[in-house]
């Protein structure tokens, strides 16, 4: 059973900033497909009709292209570790590191972001901030604490999972997620290799603990994400109809469970910038194949994650051809950097790109809002200097990052950046 977010209920949608007033008509715009249009926005939306009297700005042929969407990140501060002697890091410094992520997601186009485990209420906070004007980033999904059972991982994972057992308990954590803000549930299907002490082979709850789960939170229409690793664990989040494959990284083991994704409509996020950065590649390397590493993981982890690599690579291929909608989620690092690692490993660019914008959209239940460029659709919009069909690189390029607009309100870019020289 797959459900549409209920937009006017989802907190990430509900704490939006106020959208632009008044009526902005984008110019001599280029679609992807190479055709020159305009673009007219009113109120925050993409609008039809004439643009007599709106406020104009021409963009002299750059590319225009929807807010970019990443489906899979971990939002919370990463401080610095001060030196011996130091001052050591005060209680409120990490919003403010965090606070600079978000704008750094903003800057490169990313619009929208969802959440998949942080620390404490760090994304619900940083949201809240947002809403009201503290400072510009993303619209954030979140979904609150990961739902996980009784396991080794509730040991490393800080403040990040609400470890729950039986069916009654987890329906309680499924409601408690929703009462602290979440879009959205996400559950541990199987353990995480990131630690040591988990094994993601069997799958983490019971048959009757994941059907409880998935009726819960579909029947308060949010959707369910599920860290899939294992065959077991993948075979149970597809049975139960989890609405969002997270990892995947052995489906192209088994077609059958590809198939049943396709016809169910079941989206697979294949986080390979996650296995990059478990086997200590640098965040800026697309191509493995002899690049230096420097792992922060045991030696059995970074192997592993090196296998794993190789394994959701051609899991994704796998999928593509099967038909199953691929979103792109980092799992940490540059939205862009996934994109070029999702064309290196076998994506055409402009299968990368919708796995960016129409299908990401689509993943998170935000389709009705953003995503593609059509009337009546929130204006997050991008524009960019050049065709990222030809160059995707460009989206890692500041500089040709022109303008971002938020609720059509122009928000960030190199337009609006006047130095000096």
């Amino acid at each position: 059973m797959k459900v549409a977010a209920l937009a006017h209920r989802m907190p990430a949608l509900l704490a939006a900033p106020p959208a632009a007033s008044g009526r902005l008509c984008l110019t001599n715009a280029r679609l992807l497909d190479g055709t020159r249009t305009e673009v007219l926005i009113e109120d925050g939306r993409i609008g039809l009709g004439s643009s007599e009297g709106a406020r104009v700005i021409d963009l002299e042929g750059k590319t225009l292209l929807p807010g970019l969407v990443d489906a899979h990140i971990h939002l919370y501060a990463r401080t610095p570790e001060p030196a011996q002697g130091a001052e050591p890091i005060l209680d409120g410094t990490p919003h403010h590191f965090l606070q600079a992520r978000l704008r750094d997601y903003l800057r490169f186009g990313v619009t929208t972001v969802r959440d998949v485990g942080a620390q404490g209420m760090q994304p619900q906070e940083a949201r809240q901030a947002m809403r009201y004007g503290a400072f510009r980033g993303p619209r954030v999904l979140t979904c609150a604490k990961i739902i996980s059972a009784t396991a080794p991982g509730g040991r490393f994972y800080g403040t990040m999972y609400r470890e729950a057992d039986g069916p009654d308990d987890v329906r309680k954590a499924v409601r408690e997620q929703i009462r602290m803000g979440a879009d959205f549930v996400k559950v541990m299907t199987t353990g995480s290799r990131s630690n040591e002490l988990e094994d993601p082979e069997p799958a983490q709850l019971t048959d009757a603990e994941f059907a409880a789960l998935v009726d819960e939170a579909h029947r308060l229409g949010v959707r369910v994400a599920a860290h899939v690793e294992g065959l077991p664990g993948t075979q149970a989040a597809i049975a139960h109809g989890m609405d969002t494959i997270e990892h995947g990284m052995y489906l192209n083991q088994r077609p059958d469970l590809l198939e049943r994704m396709a016809a169910n409509g079941q989206f697979l996020v294949p986080t390979l910038s996650g296995y990059y950065w478990m086997a200590g590649l640098a965040g800026d390397v697309i191509d493995p194949e002899g690049a230096d590493a420097d792992p922060d993981l045991t030696p059995m982890l970074v192997e592993l994650a090196r296998y794993n690599l190789e394994q959701g690579a051609e899991s994704m291929r796998a999928a593509r051809e099967a038909g199953v909608k691929i979103a792109l989620g980092t799992d940490g690092g540059e939205t862009a950097v996934e994109l070029l690692r999702m064309i290196h490993h076998g994506l055409s660019p402009a299968d990368a790109l919708l796995a960016a914008t129409r299908t990401g959209a689509e993943a998170l239940g935000v389709d009705e809002q953003v995503g593609t460029i059509e009337p009546g659709k929130l204006a997050d919009l991008v524009v960019v200097d050049g065709d990222p069909l030809a160059e995707p690189e460009l989206l890692r390029d500041r500089d040709r990052i022109w303008l971002v607009l938020q609720l059509g309100e122009p928000v960030a870019g190199a337009a609006l950046e006047r130095r000096p020289d």
